[in-house]
């Protein structure tokens, strides 16, 4: 019986697993979106987000917990300075996978694409956030002379 076990083997020991998961985070910052099994992207879903938290806090601590898993300074630069600021405003939720129809040719594994969301040329847009929301409704109404509702009587 399988009990408080996170995570999916991949079939590989814990070292090789670990080596391939901080090979595909560097590969997605560098790329921002990769084509990956199913199931890799979806383990791979967990560092990704966390390595993304540590970008947005900016500290010399959370830099170096990234760099104990990015393997290229170019790919930390890059984290730390364009998508640190980019998900500033989002609390979680910055991958998404997308299963792919076709099956791999070789042994017929399912495929995924996983991509951070907000980024220029993504497949399809992610919502943007509740403030976000807010703001631009708010904008577009006083741009066009209607004064918005005090929030107190907005509806949720």
């Amino acid at each position: 019986m399988r009990k408080r076990i996170a995570g999916s083997s991949l079939s590989r020991s814990s070292s090789h697993r670990w080596a391939l998961m901080r090979n595909m985070v560097t590969s997605l910052i560098k790329h921002e979106r990769i084509v990956t099994t199913h199931a890799k992207a979806k383990q791979l879903r967990k560092v990704a987000d966390k390595v993304v938290g540590y970008g947005k806090d900016g500290s010399v601590h959370a830099r170096q917990r990234a760099n104990r898993i990015v393997t290229e300074k170019h790919v930390l630069t890059k984290l730390f300075e364009v998508m640190g600021p980019r998900y500033a405003d989002r609390n979680g939720g910055y991958t998404r996978v997308m299963k792919l129809s076709k099956r791999r040719k070789g042994d017929g594994s399912y495929m995924a694409a996983i991509e951070y969301v907000d980024r220029p040329g993504e497949i399809r847009a992610a919502r943007p956030p509740k403030e976000r929301q807010l703001n631009s409704l708010r904008d577009v109404l006083e741009s066009v002379g209607i004064k918005p509702l005090p929030p107190d009587k907005m509806i949720e």
